[in-house]
């Protein structure tokens, strides 16, 4: 369907690809992998004709409807969500007119040449518009929209009102209501709950026919979609064929071949040196240093690939708090809105957490979870009831408005040496080299850095003092598998307490032991994992 032959690309000095080829085949879905800045998006832009490649061929046939869903919504204005949505399919409701003009030619009387040149076009004219869905176009929006969690209510409401995540579900929704041969999705989940995540992957499990190619930093999302991995790496393109699973497993068994081929051709190779070493000046074996030096001029040399860098940290042991961390007594929240009226979040919560206890708050978006999280932390106050910290209970909160109130002018390194004063300049720059902000990069201001690297930042700050009581609003977000990966372990073996809102699942069914649900304003509690928890409420 989509061919891309022995692509090259440079970015100013830097080589994205040389020679790499990749397809996109019919019904095939691909994930699409590797480090920040190999050139996963610079793929994207090449098959949609964005960029172009500085050598190579691409091939795509005129009639693949391409949909391309990136991180960058653009501007939303003058319309109701539902309109945003349909204006995506312009080109079938132009059809839709195209196809009711021809029917009207037709009872106009024509000679028949003209009248079977009108026929072929109508046949095709219908054929397209069948393919691309145009008879149930706006039920299509409907239901797109609806699995995304902007329900009936919010149909008619104008784009601008709704918040950055919500357009970006949006811009989502009008890709897949374009129903496309092909999709391109960059991070499609990033906006989105699990009850949104779990309808979009069932969505291209059962519903959508076409070819995928994807990023995504979930890895239960990931192994459930593709069947194919196409790495980026090293300046080149390799494909896998299996999940996210099965491509971590078959990388690290073909780089330890590499890796011993790569011995076994570096003795060889110091043998015969040492050989045309010893008997270079010696007439009597002049032929033999002649032929070794031709062998070893013709002999492709084995190259190692850099190790990717990877975040690397583990939480210091925390202060001891004491057994009952947090008391929660007939706690509410209710939000006094723009126009007086009010907005009831949850009420009538009461509970105790416990030292070492690891808690997921789970819930429907809007449900109230970033608000619970952020009453707990006194970041805003309860409408009643009371939390009571217990004895040396020291608490670190992270959120993506965390990553708001990042000084832009300040560096790296002055927002980490900020929150460890006493702390001498290596061991600044060690902790900041821990979160991948090595050498220069931990000189980069802060207006400079990418969403997750403002994550890692925040994540630094948190490392650097002595929390023993994690309270953690979407910590995962825009951090790639990898780093997800460190995180989670380091959470792991963290001796505090910890309690988070994630709609990663396999960082909740790693960690978690205990789960707060919030349904309809009332708190339910859970006294087991996250699998038991999904057990219980099905």
């Amino acid at each position: 369907m989509i061919h891309l032959t022995n692509i090259s690309k440079q970015h100013g000095r830097q080589i994205l690809f040389s020679n790499a080829s990749l397809q996109i085949l019919p019904g095939v879905r691909s994930g699409l992998v590797g480090p920040n800045g190999a050139g996963k998006s610079t793929i994207f832009r090449l098959i949609t004709g964005e960029e172009e490649a500085d050598k190579g061929d691409i091939a795509c046939s005129k009639k693949t409807v391409i949909g391309y869903f990136s991180q960058e919504v653009g501007e939303m204005a003058g319309c109701s969500a539902l309109e945003e949505t349909m204006s995506a399919v312009a080109e079938v409701t132009d059809l839709a007119t195209e196809i009711q003009e021809m029917e009207a030619a037709m009872a106009e009387p024509m000679s028949d040449d003209d009248l079977a040149e009108l026929l072929e076009r109508y046949g095709n004219a219908q054929e397209e518009f069948e393919h691309r869905g145009g008879y149930d176009l706006e039920s299509r929006a409907q239901a797109v929209l609806t699995g995304l969690g902007i329900g009936p209510d919010d149909y008619n409401r104008p784009v601008e009102s709704f918040s950055g995540g919500w357009k970006m579900r949006i811009a989502l929704a009008k890709i897949l209501t374009i129903n496309p041969d092909v999709l391109l999705l960059d991070e499609p989940t990033n906006h989105l709950d699990i009850e949104s995540i779990l309808w979009l992957e069932e969505w291209l499990k059962n519903d959508f026919k076409g070819g995928v190619l994807m990023t995504s930093h979930d890895r239960i999302f990931m192994n459930s979609i593709v069947s194919r991995i196409i790495e980026v790496a090293n300046k080149t393109v390799t494909t896998y064929g299996g999940d996210y699973d099965f491509y971590l497993r078959e990388r690290d068994i073909r780089r330890e071949q590499l890796q011993a081929s790569y011995r076994r051709q570096q003795e060889m190779l110091a043998k015969e040196e040492d050989f045309i070493a010893r008997f270079a000046a010696r007439v009597s074996h002049a032929a033999q240093v002649q032929s070794r030096i031709k062998k070893l001029e013709k002999i492709e040399r084995i190259v190692l690939p850099p190790e990717q860098k990877i975040m690397r940290f583990e939480f210091a042991e925390p202060p001891r708090s004491g057994d009952d961390v947090v008391a929660i007594h007939e706690l509410g929240k209710t939000w006094i809105l723009e126009d007086k009226s009010t907005k009831p979040v949850f009420s009538g919560v009461s509970g105790m957490i416990r030292r070492q206890e690891k808690i997921a708050v789970v819930g429907v978006n809007g449900a109230g979870k970033s608000t619970f999280l952020k009453v707990l932390t006194g970041k805003t106050e309860p409408t009643s009831g009371t939390v009571t910290l217990g004895a040396n209970v020291n608490v670190g909160y992270f959120s993506q408005h965390s990553m708001d109130i990042l000084d832009a002018d300040r560096t790296v390194f002055d927002t980490v040496q900020e929150v460890m004063p006493q702390a001498h300049i290596g061991q600044v720059r060690n902790l900041c080299g821990a979160f991948l902000f090595q050498g220069d990069d931990a000189d980069k201001r802060i207006s400079q850095l990418s969403g997750g690297e403002k994550s890692r930042v925040v994540l630094a700050t948190l490392l650097a003092r002595p929390y023993n009581f994690l309270v953690l609003d979407e910590p995962t977000n825009h951090l790639d598998m990898q780093s997800r990966d460190i995180l989670l372990e380091a959470l792991k073996k963290f001796t505090g307490t910890v309690i988070l809102v994630s709609h990663d699942r396999h960082f909740l069914h790693s960690l978690v032991d205990h789960v707060m649900e919030i349904d309809h304003g009332a708190m339910h509690l859970y006294g087991g994992d996250y699998d038991y928890y999904l057990q219980k409420s099905a």
